[in-house]
């Protein structure tokens, strides 16, 4: 398995403290860290990438050599290159899986490849998230407890502009009242792309192994199960597949 985890890295070099004390390493070190016990077989592969670097640490080879890319955004979505957000939409129609995570629905990659603004009802004010589990039987699931208690976290809830899943495997609920679908697929061509929104910056979610483990599950499911291809109109004459 060849993983790797993206984020924008803005909070933490821009001076946060909250955030900085939350996540030393950075988010993507954090949930790279997190990860690893969960891939430790010869060949699994975790990587990191921050908006920061050349291209975004998203090349054409970085990209060639990832299964699944995990994606975390939150406040820099308009300094991401559109150059790098159709080379990465084209590794996913092709195969490649994605994982896109809390405000990660307002980034390029993932309003173009729903069709839809992402928009939603927010509130950050510390509550209780309950993470229910609406499709038991889904892989992503296997092993999570229902709910996941998440003590203090942001709040999103619904209406949430995004197309009918294709599968609705989580919906949390919040102290306010308020309901939301927290975990999402879709496919796009040959790639699956699950949506999981628990993990904002000034909570320390991605400590929690439930969590973790979600995220696991969910690169499990979206790594690639056939060779990847461009998806191309092609000519074929009558007769072709004949022996």
């Amino acid at each position: 398995m060849r993983i790797t985890v993206w984020n924008e890295n803005v909070h933490e070099t821009r001076g946060d403290d909250v955030v900085r004390e939350l996540y030393p390493e950075g988010i993507h070190g954090q949930i790279a860290k997190g990860l690893a016990p969960h891939f430790a077989d010869d060949g699994d592969v975790i990587r990191t990438a921050v908006l920061q670097d050349d291209e975004h640490g998203l090349t054409e080879q970085v990209l060639d050599e990832t299964d699944v890319l995990l994606w975390w955004g939150h406040i820099a979505h308009d300094q991401v290159s559109d150059e790098v957000v159709e080379r990465v939409h084209r590794r996913v129609l092709a195969g490649m899986g994605l994982l896109v995570m809390h405000s990660g629905h307002y980034s390029k990659i993932f309003t173009r490849i729903t069709g839809s603004t992402a928009s939603l009802l927010w509130r950050s004010e510390g509550e209780r998230e309950l993470v229910w589990t609406i499709e038991r039987t889904h892989p992503i699931a296997a092993g999570i407890p229902n709910p996941i208690v998440i003590p203090r976290q942001e709040m999103y809830g619904e209406p949430f502009d995004i197309p009918v899943p294709d599968e609705l495997v989580f919906v949390s609920s919040f102290t306010g009242g308020e309901v939301f679908r927290s975990g999402v697929t879709y496919t796009r061509g040959l790639g699956r792309i699950f949506y999981f929104s628990p993990g904002d910056q000034e909570y320390p979610v991605y400590h929690q192994a439930e969590i973790l483990q979600v995220l696991a599950n969910g690169i499990r499911w979206a790594a690639p199960r056939l060779p990847r291809e461009d998806l191309t109109a092609e000519h074929r004459p009558t007769g072709w597949f004949a022996p």
